[in-house]
């Protein structure tokens, strides 16, 4: 089991440059799973993408289907003081602490290509190029 942030989700769910390097941990790991905010994020990002008018809502509709099908089970509430914590001491923002958390929580890798979580971070944040290493 590993925890993976939105962009991971949205890398392997939206086909781009990305996706087949998302695969390629899905292939590693198939048991993702992320704190419950992970729906927000995803929902905000694929309004962007209908707004610019890269996909229509049907599209951004199946993909929300389909990101939520792949989480199913495998969402988790958490806690807040322990988040707001780990906020304060990193700089990182509350969002992405909550992933932070759950990955410290379950005892997993979280898998990110956000370069400030990465850093601040790094006995559980990994890069998606090296988790598949």
């Amino acid at each position: 089991m590993i925890v993976v942030d939105t962009n991971v989700i949205a890398y392997l769910i939206i086909p781009g440059d990305t996706t087949d390097l998302a695969e390629a941990v899905r292939a590693t790991d198939p048991f993702w799973t992320a704190p419950w905010l992970w729906r927000s994020e995803m929902r905000n990002l694929l309004t962007l993408y209908e707004r610019r008018g890269l996909l229509s809502l049907a599209e951004i509709q199946n993909f929300m289907s389909d990101a939520t099908e792949l989480l199913s089970r495998r969402e988790y509430r958490v806690e807040s003081d322990e988040v707001l914590s780990l906020a304060a001491k990193s700089g990182c923002t509350a969002y992405d602490c909550e992933f932070i958390y759950l990955a410290e929580e379950l005892s997993v890798p979280m898998v990110t290509s956000d370069k400030r979580l990465l850093s601040a971070f790094p006995h559980v944040a990994k890069s998606m190029d090296d988790f598949i290493a």
